[in-house]
């Protein structure tokens, strides 16, 4: 199969969809790799790399889809890459469908199949989004702690204190991978960290698993209000796969926080678990409402594109190995994991939360793989 790997166009976007050793293994499984030119630069990846393994530069980026039959990205198309996008391509990438009806609608009316990396789920877990949420949930509390300075425009508050003087209190909204992460490189630094889920066997394990200043919390509307209002930093990471996040923090919740609070959104790909969050990048990565500092940076990892792309690289590789050796259709009759990442099919739209987003026909996966 002929594979192609553009270059990322989304404002700040750094990462790149497949590294050297990924395209070496899909070379000696006999495919033909199609790289741009320049791909792989901002993760500190040469041409010459990919040509050393046997990959063919493409000069630019229309070059790699005409003459690819699946493109391996990492964030969504954007509408200048929506008239190079052919029929019956296969895109594996990171959508977010529901939270651009635009992108959506572009997807359906180019005739390609779209498999979505944040939806291919197994056994419970989100094997593709693991490792981008590990480096989002790190970055969160790093970016938090930056923004806390009242350079900023922070509350002037160090995350770990010093001696004799109280550290920042600190709230991570969902202990998924992210606020896992988020939780743990807090502590790390000596704040005062509360954790909150509703899963009650979760808060057990958190329990367990955590140091002493983290303390898990059963998640509900009291328990969250009750905590804004003394926290400094609140990172939010709740989010439900292919659908849009629920807001958790109302507009008239920044009217009880400290000013100089910052709310890091980590779910603003999925639409944000704020309601005041809006989306931003890293070259102006905040936004202050009501004296509350916003950061909903949409691709975070991007700002760490070495190690994102290798990390991405290593959850992607098996995926991308069973769609080119076997052809989209086999390898997702063959892999249930793999067909929970099917969102659109050649204009239909085939996950269930993308339809409902946006009142949409919703057709069963299923019925296309036969």
């Amino acid at each position: 199969m002929k594979i192609g790997v553009p270059k990322e166009i989304k404002p700040q976007e750094a990462r790149v969809g497949l590294t050297p050793a990924g395209a070496l293994t899909l070379i000696r499984s006999g495919h033909h790799l199609i790289v741009q030119k320049g791909a792989g630069e901002l993760s500190g990846i040469a041409d010459n790399e990919y040509v050393a393994v046997g990959c063919e530069i493409a000069s630019d980026i229309k070059s790699v889809y005409t003459l690819a039959e699946m493109i391996v990205k990492v964030k969504e198309p954007m509408p200048q890459e929506y008239p190079l996008i052919q029929p019956g391509q296969l895109l594996f990438t990171y959508f977010h469908f529901a939270s651009s009806e635009t992108l959506t609608q572009a997807m359906i009316q180019s005739g390609s199949v779209c498999i979505a990396y944040e939806t291919v789920e197994e056994n419970g877990k989100l094997p593709l989004l693991i490792p981008m949420s590990e480096v989002a949930g790190r970055m969160a509390t790093q970016e938090g702690a930056k923004y806390l300075e009242k350079p900023f425009g922070g509350f002037g508050i160090l995350l770990g204190g010093v001696t004799g003087v109280q550290p920042a209190n600190v709230m991570v909204i969902g202990g998924g991978v992210s606020g896992t992460e988020a939780a743990r490189m807090a502590a790390g630094l000596g704040a005062n960290v509360t954790i909150l889920d509703t899963n009650l066997n979760r808060l057990r394990e958190l329990e367990s698993i955590m140091p002493a200043n983290v303390t898990p919390l059963y998640s509900n509307s009291y328990t969250i209000e009750q905590e804004l209002k003394r926290s400094h930093l609140i990172i939010g990471t709740v989010l439900i796969p292919g659908s849009k996040a629920p807001k958790l923090i109302r507009k008239e919740m920044l009217a009880k926080m400290m000013p100089g609070t910052v709310l890091v959104d980590v779910a603003i790909d999925q639409g944000g678990c704020f309601e005041t969050s809006e989306p931003t990048t890293h070259d102006a990565p905040i936004k202050i409402k009501e004296g509350i500092i916003h950061y909903a940076v949409t691709n975070m990892p991007g700002a760490v594109p070495n190690t994102s792309t290798t990390a991405l690289t290593n959850a992607t590789l098996s995926y991308v190995l069973q769609l080119s050796n076997k052809g989209w259709k086999k390898a997702c009759s063959e892999n249930k994991a793999l067909a929970k990442g099917l969102n659109i099919v050649e204009g239909k739209v085939v996950y269930k939360e993308v339809a409902e987003a946006f009142e949409l026909e919703y057709i069963e996966a299923s019925s296309l793989l036969n």
